[in-house]
C-alpha cells in the first residue's frame, strides 16, 4: 500500500470519527438546558403581562416558541391551583385539573411543590425539583427540574428534563 494510499485511509478515518463526536454531542444537546428553560419562563411572563388569554392561549398550543424540544410552559391559577395551560401534547388531560394533587409515578407531590412556588410573591422564581414526568415527544416518565413564578393571579413554569 503506498503512502497516498494510507493518507487517504487515516483522513477517512478521522473524518468519520469527528462525525461520530458531532453527532454524539448533537444527540446530548437535544433538551433544553435549566438556562433556556429560565430564559423561556422570563419571556412567558412578558407575555402574560402582555395579554394572558393570549399567552395561554399561545402555550396551549406550542405557538410563539413556547414549544422548543422538550422545554413548554405550564400555568395554573394561584387560587384554585386549576391547569390553565401545558404545551406538552402528552399531558393535555390535565388541562381544568388541580395541580396540587399532581404526584408522579413515585409518588412525589410534585404539584402542591408547583403550587406552593407559586404562592411567592411576583417574580420570584422557584426551581423544583427531582420529579418525573413525560417529555413532549415521549409518554415515559424522565426526572424533570421545573422553574415556576408567579405572575399576577397566575403562576407559571418552564421545566427541563435531565
Amino acid at each position: 500500500m503506498t503512502i497516498l494510499a494510507r493518507t487517504h485511509i487515516v483522513c477517512a478515518i478521522a473524518l468519520i470519527a469527528g462525525a461520530a463526536i458531532l453527532a454524539t454531542a448533537a444527540f446530548a444537546q437535544q433538551g433544553g438546558t435549566a438556562e433556556e428553560a429560565k430564559a423561556m419562563l422570563v419571556k412567558a411572563v412578558a407575555a402574560v403581562k402582555q395579554d394572558k388569554n393570549k399567552a395561554l392561549d399561545m402555550f396551549n398550543k406550542g405557538e410563539g416558541g413556547f414549544l422548543d424540544r422538550d422545554l413548554y410552559v405550564f400555568c395554573n391559577n394561584a387560587s384554585d391551583a386549576k391547569l390553565l395551560a401545558i404545551g406538552n401534547p402528552n399531558a393535555k388531560q390535565l388541562l381544568g385539573t388541580d395541580a396540587r394533587n399532581l404526584k408522579d409515578s413515585n409518588g412525589m407531590a410534585y404539584g402542591q411543590a408547583i403550587f406552593a412556588a407559586g404562592q411567592k410573591p411576583e417574580g420570584q422564581i422557584t426551581e423544583i425539583t427531582g420529579y418525573l414526568f413525560s417529555r413532549p415527544t415521549d409518554p415515559k416518565p424522565v426526572p424533570k427540574n421545573s422553574f415556576v413564578t408567579r405572575v399576577g393571579d397566575i403562576s407559571c413554569g418552564v421545566g427541563y428534563y435531565k
